[in-house]
């Protein structure tokens, strides 16, 4: 058969028994099955590693060894802060550049800064949360110069310092609601960042949505993720697939920050979650983190009671009544776990949807196992207790309540903060240069000094101190500083006030004499000044100034000393400038301020005397220092226009109008402001009825208003308007129409209006200007009433009287001496942007600070150097964290105002004030208890600030008191310096008396209780 087939090989009739070939396999086929087993394998992989998450823990916690930080000297270039997050802002991490930035305007130097590896630079520049242990509580911690707390506010106040100390049943129901793997995954390698089973029902229920049309998709999140979430997400919220990532990733490198294994970490997750969960802001309290703090403020249930109550809830010997208590604890905790998801809804808007939820969560809770069914029916019998308020407050004594109050008012201005709400909240440590132990016996004397048993026990009551009024009423205040390196620290700084305003910053007080201080060292730097121009000067051009017919008095004895002495040093000029003698007579009149004025002495006595400047300022004699101040003032109009005001004749025509041109220009915006404040947001009928509400009514007057202020009225309505506003009389309607023609528009100038009016002619203009420009701000009409505030006073120009023009280019020349004289006190410290142009100034009418007084005489002791208050020797912000910035103050070189020749010819005057002046009670003070000697000097001042009212012919009408204080500004041997105030505010002050004596006593009191300082 087979020699058959070899030669028939087509033969089919017969059976082959042919070897067959093998099948060849293609090479699709061979990929398709490659792919098919390395899918297997990764798909067999994945679930190994969703299960073991071996592979994320070595990859995860090798690379979160490389997200180091380190703090070093001096300011940090690779360091990155967060511009968003929730937790991120409230800590202030955000706001640390800004601050630098602004604290190193005011002498602070960055002295250590953070510095990151470079793989957190990395992370962090790839748009990832820093990776690092986060805090549970922060707070701004404020400490003293000997390291004495003051104030902290650790935030949140109520935590749990570890997972141990959290009661189970609290950890079973927030995980059972939360993440229930979280604790129960058997893997030490489990990734608690990632709940896979959920994500996946969350992508799949996303991908299906457009479909199933379910807009409520419950969330892949963990408790990890959730607080990535509302820490450092934009807002606290999930906005997109990218942000989700963002804080998957994020959490899950923080989770592998101790290494591989994550039993610790899922335990500190659970802890950190519990203490930080947002549960909304409640009035009174602010915004509210953590589950303690949430216990407080919305239930007012206090945490360690809970906690208690808790840890036993697993008893079963548990008593009728405390089960009631157990149950109401955990219907509250879970409701704030549950309160989560929508906090403001849940707390605030729908609070009984929140129960609501609550019962449904308890039931299933029980019947999973994870609370005993005689707990849920305790907590659901249980009601949810909401609070309307939780006032916020710092468990500090007085002292420490007042010193915290200033020192935070002060950094929060140092920072550019607007509440002391946010700046409580902010991660910083500062240390102050306050002695807390000095303030606490400082503040003591000062509370008891309203109490009537200690002031008669120490000579106060009815005494020339204080001699009527209730003690009680008055508010001391007391500050003292110390020279050192870094500046004028702050040693001292408390008040008797029982609210935070801080008397000696923040207030304007009439101080009465205390000014005389500022003027004394303005009148020897001006004498300073002369010298060293008359010094260089030929005896001819010195005879010149000296014999000046214009003369400048202070100029002129300038010139007549050096013109005797050539060689006379500053020091000699300055002591001759301290004994120049002046009247104290009361009996002259002063033209200051655009009027005539008249001045007294406190002491009558004093007006028949000449005295000199030192014994003048010793003993506070105020005509002595009006007469200076006209001196001061007749100095810069000679300066500026070589002559002084009783020559105002010999002005040059162009100089004369160019100083009325100013007084029309200034007066008339004066009257511009006042009229836009009356008639500003009200139509031009309601300003013309208060135009003529304030004329007697007579048919031209009206006329003449209604025509200027509508021009384009028709006559009917004219004679309507007329008619309504003169009903009793008779007016004929060929009598009106000649008025409407005769008044009709741009028949007269705005001066003859407003004169035929009896109205003032700018009022009218600005009524009729708001009629078609009603939006107009107040700069807009100034800027568009040059041409009329020059009109209305062209009288002033045309008029043959030149008393008139002189009277008011004497004020002129006043106001640019005064804004000279202003420049110079700006200089020395004075606080404010505006000074009254009048001799008044020079006794304290234009008001002043007791800080800024304080500058002065620091300025004085300084040897004429202007220093900074300092009161913050460090501010360091998130100690502990990727972002730690520690600022110090540096060394102040000090700014030069004055010379130190008249430095210290100021510093022996204030001597003489405590040796021989108003401040001699102080004298036997001096000595110390360890007989150590120090010199005290200083200066007093009285102020009772009043409103009064003249009448036309100068009489005063009326006198209303605003307020009374007495001060004393001193220094204290060669560093220390400071103030003493005792102040009466409002109408009450007119029922008291007392002199600057009284806070002359008060320090008296004050200086053994402070020696250690001394």
């Amino acid at each position: 058969m087979i020699k058959h087939l070899e030669q028939n090989p087509r033969d089919t009739s017969v059976k082959r028994f042919r070897k067959k070939k093998p099948r060849r396999v293609s090479n699709k086929a061979k990929a398709l099955a490659f792919v098919l087993l390395v899918l297997g394998t990764l798909i067999a992989l994945f679930f190994l590693e969703t299960r073991h998450s071996k592979v994320q823990a070595w990859f995860f916690s090798k690379e979160a060894a490389k997200f180091t930080w380190r703090t070093e000297e001096g300011a940090s270039k690779n360091i990155r802060f967060p511009a968003f997050g929730p937790s991120d802002v409230r800590l202030g991490y955000v706001r640390i550049p800004e601050w630098t930035a602004m604290l190193s305007k005011k002498g602070y130097v960055v002295e250590q800064q953070a510095r990151w590896s470079q793989e957190l630079i990395k992370i962090a520049d790839m748009g990832f949360f820093p990776i690092y242990r986060e805090k549970a509580q922060a707070g701004i911690c404020i400490r003293d110069r000997q390291d004495e707390e003051i104030l902290c506010t650790m935030l949140p106040k109520r935590i749990y310092p570890d997972f141990e100390a959290i009661p189970p049943v609290l950890v079973t129901m927030l995980t059972f609601i939360e993440n229930r793997q979280i604790l129960e995954h058997p893997s030490p390698y489990y990734n608690p960042a990632v709940e896979w089973k959920r994500l996946a029902q969350a992508i799949m229920g996303k991908v299906l949505s457009p479909f199933t049309g379910e807009r409520s998709i419950s969330g892949g999140s963990t408790l990890a993720t959730q607080l990535e979430k509302y820490r450092h997400s934009p807002k606290g919220y999930t906005d997109s697939a990218k942000e989700k990532l963002r804080q998957m990733l994020s959490a899950s490198f923080r989770a592998y920050l101790s290494g591989e294994l994550t039993e610790k970490s899922r335990r500190r997750i659970i802890c950190d979650y519990i203490n930080s969960i947002p549960l909304a802001a409640i009035p009174g309290y602010g915004e509210v983190n953590g589950l303690g703090d949430g216990l407080w403020a919305w239930y007012g249930m206090d945490f360690d009671t809970v906690n208690r109550l808790l840890r036993h809830s697993d008893e079963r010997s548990i008593s009728e009544d405390e089960l009631a208590s157990v149950g109401e604890a955990i219907k509250a905790c879970l409701s704030l776990f549950l309160a989560l998801r929508r906090p403001s809804a849940y707390l605030v808007s729908h609070k009984e949807n929140l129960g609501e939820l609550t019962d449904s969560y308890l039931r299933i809770l029980s019947a999973q196992g994870a609370i005993a069914p005689g707990m849920r029916d305790a907590a659901l019998k249980a009601g949810l207790s909401f609070r309307q308020r939780a006032p916020f407050s710092y468990p500090l004594d007085i002292v420490e309540q007042k010193s915290a109050n200033m020192l935070r008012s002060r950094l929060m201005a140092d920072m550019g903060e607007d509440r002391l709400y946010d700046l409580d909240r902010v991660d910083v440590s500062v240390a102050t240069t306050l002695d807390m132990e000095a303030q606490k016996k400082v503040t003591d004397i000062l509370m008891k000094l309203k109490d009537p048993a200690f002031l008669k026990k120490n000579g106060l009551k009815r005494s020339k101190a204080l001699q009527r009024g209730d003690p009680a009423e008055v508010v001391y205040s007391f500050s003292l500083y110390e020279h050192v390196d870094e500046g004028n620290v702050l040693r001292v700084q408390t008040n008797s006030y029982g609210g935070p305003f801080n008397i000696d910053e923040q207030t304007k007080l009439d101080l009465g004499s205390s000014a005389k201080l500022r003027v004394l060292v303005h009148y020897l730097d001006v004498i300073e000044k002369l010298h060293k121009k008359c010094r260089g000067l030929p005896a001819s051009e010195l005879k010149k100034h000296a014999n000046d017919p214009n003369l400048d008095p202070l100029g002129s004895w300038v010139a007549k000393t050096v013109l005797a002495l050539p060689t006379i040093a500053p020091e000699a000029v300055l002591e001759r400038a301290l004994e120049r003698k002046y009247s104290a007579s009361s009996g002259e009149r002063f033209f200051t301020g655009g009027g005539m004025h008249s001045f007294a002495n406190y002491r009558k006595a004093d007006g028949n005397r000449v005295m000199s400047v030192r014994d003048a300022f010793a003993g506070s004699v105020n005509l002595v220092f009006v007469r200076m101040m006209r001196d001061i003032v007749y100095h810069y109009i000679h300066e500026r226009y070589g002559i002084t005001p009783a020559k105002i004749d010999q002005l040059d025509s162009s100089e004369r109008k160019r100083l009325l041109t100013f007084f029309a220009d200034r007066e008339g915006t004066a009257y511009i402001r006042q009229f836009y404040s009356r008639h500003n947001s009200k139509s031009t009928e309601e300003s013309r009825k208060l135009i003529l509400q304030g004329i007697f009514p007579t048919p031209v007057r009206v006329s003449v208003i209604h025509r200027y202020l509508s021009p384009e009225e028709p006559f009917e309505a004219f004679a309507d308007s007329v008619k309504k506003q003169l009903p009793a009389s008779r007016l004929e309607e060929s009598y009106l129409r000649s008025l409407y023609e005769k008044y009709g528009p741009d028949r007269f100038s705005l001066s003859d209006i407003g004169y035929l009016a009896h109205v003032h002619p700018l009022e009218l203009w600005l009524v009729r200007y708001l009629g078609t420009n009603s939006e107009a701000t107040l700069s807009q009409v100034i800027e568009q009433s040059v041409e009329q505030r020059q009109e209305v006073y062209r009288w002033l120009f045309k008029t043959k009287s030149r008393r008139k023009q002189n009277s008011r280019i004497r004020n002129i020349m006043e106001l640019e001496a005064f804004a000279e004289i202003h420049r110079e006190w700006k200089r020395l410290g004075y606080p404010f942007d505006y000074l009254s142009p009048s001799y008044a100034s020079a006794l304290g009418s234009s008001g002043d600070r007791p800080d800024a007084l304080a500058d002065l005489i620091g300025i004085v002791l300084n040897d004429g150097v202007f220093y900074p208050r300092v009161r913050f020797n460090t501010i360091h912000f998130a100690k502990g964290t990727p972002f730690e910035t520690r600022l110090v103050k540096s060394p102040s070189p000090g700014t030069p105002v004055i010379s130190p020749e008249v430095a210290k010819a100021a510093l022996s005057a204030l001597v003489k004030v405590v040796e021989q002046g108003t401040a001699a009670s102080l004298a036997n003070a001096q000595l110390l208890a360890d007989g150590t000697r120090i010199v005290i000097g200083g200066k007093t001042g009285t102020g009772d600030h009043r409103y009064k009212t003249f009448g036309s012919s100068g009489a005063l009408i009326s006198s209303r008191v605003v307020n009374r204080a007495a001060t004393f500004v001193f220094f204290l041997g060669k560093r220390h310096f400071g103030v003493v105030t005792a102040f009466v505010p409002g109408a009450e002050a007119a029922n008291y008396e007392f002199t600057s004596s009284l806070p002359v006593a008060i320090l008296k009191m004050i200086i053994p209780e402070i020696q250690g300082l001394l």
